[in-house]
């Protein structure tokens, strides 16, 4: 059974490409502030969008699996493309709308009416964050060896 999933390349080129997302989000970061911070493994936002490399990783690798012609490869185009315009567009206004709340509760709490609480600002991506995810995706699912 684990012999089974571990050849599946359209599984396991995916997770690779996430991971590989997640240490170069954690690197740029690092370049960027210059001290490591941790949690840029586990969290959405950032440079590349993991959620980007993974589904375009998955999409490619299925295309070269089962045939660019084939209705698994136009499931997972179609699933990518919902992901893709979540990470940049719904994901990002939802951290829009959370950074401009943080601001109203920034006032209020100086004005001692409130308890501060703030929230999860960083929950999208910018097109090029997005852009650099399937950048990513593609070249691990393109390098992947198919068996």
């Amino acid at each position: 059974m684990i012999r089974l999933l571990l050849a599946n390349a359209a599984l396991v080129a995916p997770l690779v490409a996430w991971a590989i997302a997640q240490v170069l989000k954690f690197i740029v970061d690092y370049v960027i502030h210059r001290r490591p911070d941790f949690t840029c493994l586990v969290t959405p936002g950032g440079m590349p969008s993991s959620h980007s490399t993974l589904v375009s990783c998955m999409s490619v690798t299925v295309g070269r699996t089962s045939g660019w012609g084939s209705p698994i490869f136009a499931v997972a185009s179609v699933l990518s493309l919902i992901v893709l315009y979540d990470a940049a567009g719904i994901r990002r206004a939802a951290g829009r709308q959370a950074r401009i709340v943080n601001r109203i509760v920034d006032d209020l709490y100086r004005k001692h009416r409130i308890k501060e609480e703030r929230l999860r600002e960083l929950l999208g991506h910018t097109p090029l964050e997005v852009l650099a995810g399937v950048g990513l995706g593609t070249a691990v699912a393109l390098g992947w060896p198919i068996g």
